[in-house]
């Protein structure tokens, strides 16, 4: 597995299942993100009962927060690609852009909780995101 990055601007890869994360650099440093996931199950029951306790345990070793704010069923692709077909989608907050990649680049994260994310999710889409004003 590698995972290469350093803070937005850089490519991150990782290779399993072809994921590939990019942190562009019109991303702010600071202020709130929010990562939207969209999520198609391997095992649907890992997924949630292993891997978010997993993931929630390693945001707290490290002394950071990231707050899942929402984690749903999909009920259908309204308007989609073909084949596009998803499980869930999950979105969970972090206080920027870096404490997103410090979790996602700890060593406990790759030890502990990304072996369960892989075994729980047949397909991940990844999108970074920020609220802004209507």
């Amino acid at each position: 597995m590698n995972f290469f990055a350093a803070g937005p601007g850089d490519l991150c890869v990782m290779e399993n299942k072809k994921t590939v994360v990019k942190i562009p650099d019109n991303v702010p440093g600071t202020g709130p993100v929010l990562m939207v996931n969209l999520l198609k199950f391997a095992d649907r029951r890992l997924y949630l009962e292993e891997y978010l306790p997993a993931f929630n345990r390693v945001v707290k070793t490290l002394g950071l927060e990231a707050n899942v704010k929402l984690v749903t069923n999909v009920l259908a692709s309204v308007v989609a690609d073909e084949g596009e077909d998803w499980d869930a989608i999950a979105i969970v907050e972090y206080a920027s852009a870096e404490t997103f990649l410090t979790v996602a680049q700890s060593a406990a994260y790759h030890e502990i909780a990304e072996p369960l994310r892989l075994a729980g999710t047949a397909k991940l889409k990844l999108y970074m995101t920020r609220q802004f004003e209507l």
